[in-house]
């Protein structure tokens, strides 16, 4: 398990997804990041901060829905960062079916077109939201 011990120790799980939300909406309105590499970058470094920066790159081509307009690349990233951060199979699955649940409730569907078409403009947040879910998931997995 990578997920940091001493990151659990400074932040509450609430604290830790605000923060982990308000950074990677930042990045991604910044323009340094897409919406994939700025969820896998706010998580790797508050969460998981002995993970090589280089894990973020391993996101990139998630970005835009893969390219394709489909599954959003914030969902995409929020996938791999829990499974990165809990390297526990079967526990990265469980909080999985939980992020995508989670995202259809609130945007409807994981289409990255779609929510474009339906949500003009929700990108940035809805990346910041995704980084922060999946703070709060894995503070509360490993509490």
């Amino acid at each position: 398990m990578f997920w940091s011990k001493k990151t659990t120790a400074n932040l509450k799980g609430m604290e830790l997804a605000e923060l982990c939300r308000v950074e990677a909406e930042e990045l991604y309105r910044s323009g340094s990041h897409h919406c994939a590499e700025a969820v896998m970058e706010a998580v790797r470094k508050h969460c998981a901060p002995e993970l090589p920066e280089a894990v973020v790159d391993s996101v990139s081509g998630f970005g835009g829905g893969s390219g394709a307009g489909c599954i959003c690349g914030a969902v995409s990233a929020g996938t791999v960062a829990l499974g990165l951060v809990l390297a526990d199979k079967k526990a990265a699955m469980h909080l999985t079916k939980e992020l995508h649940i989670w995202f259809k409730e609130k945007y409807g569907v994981t289409c990255c077109k779609t929510i474009r078409q339906t949500h003009q403009g929700a990108c940035p947040v809805l990346t910041g939201e995704v980084a922060g879910k999946v703070a709060e998931m894995l503070s509360r997995h490993v509490a």
